[in-house]
């Protein structure tokens, strides 16, 4: 890992310079947003003055319509290339190995496989994909948002669709070294948190499995243990790994979930806000925006090496 001297060195010597010259073009964006703004409301404004409502209405729909399409070609372009010199960059200075694309994300299939979720997405999209091996042991993750949508019919025969987020955040898989025969869920222990001893009683309701109870208890006040069967789990969550998922979960204060499948460990992070894209109403020349990226990215270094999937204690037959 990067020391924050280290990463502020890069950044000044090499980021800096590539974040003055994008500067540019985010505050082309802005200024072409205030200017067809502007007019578009003078001009609204205009038909209101001269007593003509369809006028003002037609000129502020043809105006934002103009200035959506303007503006939103200037943003991807920004977009696009703060990907591919910034945050690409900061990917390398983690581990050049890694391959990386800034409009590709983890596949639905890969994401279903790991059974965290029960609700199968009707929207399902994702960017920043990175794919890679740490010693022995290949990974990959993207940024990923998934959401299932409802509709109800209201008593004048209006249908109204709404749309559910499933999970938004990181999402990581990785080999486990092991060909897994049952199924493992480490889920985070909302209904504890929330209900006390009371809550118990909730935890062993889930389409997950039996309810694994185990004896680190600090491990247990933040997570909530299913399985297929009752032996294998506790081969798997080990005393350094649960100790380490406890230490993660601290570390970044985000809600975590854990499945075991197959030959895979998956992890889905919860983090609500879009993690690796650009500024737009501030500027983007900011060292904090770097470090930000970097600590995402390298949280999956961490994920692997804290919970020793690197160990190679079991093999594959």
């Amino acid at each position: 890992m990067k020391s924050i001297e280290e990463l502020r060195g890069v950044y000044e010597q090499n980021l800096k310079s590539r974040l003055e010259d994008l500067e540019i073009q985010r505050k082309t964006i802005v200024k072409t947003g205030l200017i067809h703004g502007g007019i578009t409301l003078a001009v609204a404004a205009l038909g209101l003055f001269m007593d003509s409502p369809p006028l003002a209405i037609g000129a502020l729909i043809v105006g934002l319509i103009v200035l959506a399409i303007r503006v939103y070609k200037k943003m991807e372009a920004y977009r696009l290339t703060y990907k591919g010199q910034v945050v690409a960059e900061v990917i390398r200075l983690i581990d050049d190995s890694w391959s990386y694309s800034s409009e590709t994300c983890i596949p639905k299939a890969d994401y279903m496989r790991s059974k965290i979720f029960t609700h199968r997405p009707d929207r399902y999209n994702g960017d920043d994909y990175v794919k890679g091996t740490i010693d022995k042991t290949d990974f990959e993750f993207s940024e990923l948002h998934s959401e299932y949508k409802t509709t109800s019919t209201d008593s004048k025969g209006n249908t109204r669709t709404e749309w559910h987020t499933i999970f938004k955040g990181l999402f990581f898989h990785a080999d486990f070294n092991k060909e897994i025969k049952g199924e493992t869920f480490v889920l985070p222990d909302t209904a504890e948190k929330l209900f006390g001893k009371f809550g118990q009683r909730f935890q062993k309701m889930s389409s997950k499995g039996k309810l694994i109870k185990l004896e680190n208890q600090e491990f247990e006040k933040e997570f909530v243990v299913y399985g297929s069967e009752q032996i294998e789990p506790r081969y798997i969550l080990t005393p350094t790994i649960m100790e380490a998922m406890v230490n993660i979960k601290k570390q970044y204060k985000h809600n975590m979930s854990f499945s075991f499948v197959g030959s895979r460990v998956f992890c889905a992070i919860s983090i609500q806000k879009n993690m690796f894209e650009p500024a737009i109403f501030r500027s983007g020349v900011r060292f904090e925006d770097v470090q930000e990226i970097h600590s995402y990215f390298e949280v999956i270094r961490i994920l692997i090496q804290e919970l020793n999937l690197n160990t190679r204690i079991w093999t594959k037959e």
